[in-house]
């Protein structure tokens, strides 16, 4: 090799270049840590134009303080993007750098649609749960309580608005659901009243079963005051308990339940008992 000139010129060319790409890479390095690009603004736009809220000025400050690190060309704009998703209320972030000392950080909010669970999370439009103040959500509207095993958040917020939808013509208003570990749903009304819609069994189990107490309800108010609960996971009826007394689905009184004689329980709406 040491008396071939033409291996040795090609060895010498390559270390030359090894030697100048170096070079180059440490001069860029140099240049890019100057103060001149060191980031001077982060600017706060919104993701789809609607007015923030919940975010401020001062939350996203003190969420972020310490968190942006590097200057426009070194700033890891994933991290960058972390950070501001982790301050309470932001859904999504994205971020961008402009030229020459700027970060541009567009933001979505979440929109809180109701309470999730029992510990004090909250459960947006678009099925996210979020960990935010509570009080401020409730500025807004009031929060119905929704609940379901983890996954079914979206299931929830679905079926939640079909059933504000079912029982609008009986002027009630979902306050709140409840999707059990075993797939059961059971809806609380805005009168109190608590309706047991069971499994579904098929994909229109809900609207049948709200459609069937939606027919006998009027009847019911008419000779109850105040219903308490009514279980419609009956093929043909229902079983509810109001001021005191308990109907079943056979029109009798459970046994060991104080209260009139079951046949007085016995309504005949139609001339039909209640099935």
């Amino acid at each position: 090799m040491w008396h071939d000139a033409k291996a040795l010129n090609a060895t010498a060319n390559a270390l030359l270049a090894l030697v100048l790409l170096a070079c180059a890479g440490g001069g860029l390095w140099w240049l890019a840590q100057q103060p001149m690009f060191a980031l001077r603004t982060v600017r706060v736009e919104t993701l789809d134009q609607a007015e923030l809220r919940h975010v401020n000025h001062l939350t996203l400050r003190n969420g972020t303080l310490g968190k942006i690190k590097g200057n426009f060309f070194t700033a890891n704009l994933d991290s960058v993007r972390q950070a501001f998703e982790s301050v309470p209320w932001v859904r999504r972030a994205a971020v961008r750098r402009e030229w020459p000392d700027q970060l541009i950080v567009a933001l979505e909010e979440h929109e809180a649609m109701g309470t999730w669970g029992e510990d004090g999370r909250l459960l947006s439009v678009k099925g996210d749960v979020f960990t935010a103040n509570l009080a401020e959500a409730e500025e807004d509207h009031a929060l119905p309580e929704l609940s379901g095993p983890n996954g079914s958040e979206k299931e929830v917020l679905a079926r939640f608005a079909e059933l504000r939808d079912w029982f609008a013509p009986l002027k009630l208003v979902p306050q709140a659901l409840e999707l059990s570990e075993r797939y059961a749903w059971t809806v609380k009304l805005d009168n109190g009243m608590s309706v047991a819609l069971g499994r579904e069994q098929s994909r229109n189990t809900l609207a049948e079963r709200v459609a069937r107490l939606a027919g006998i309800y009027p009847q019911l108010t008419q000779r109850l005051d105040k219903i308490d609960t009514i279980d419609m996971r009956y093929q043909n009826g229902l079983a509810l308990s109001a001021a005191g007394m308990q109907i079943a689905a056979d029109g009798k009184r459970p046994a060991g339940v104080p209260g009139k004689p079951a046949n007085h329980n016995n309504f005949k709406p139609n001339g039909k008992h209640i099935q």
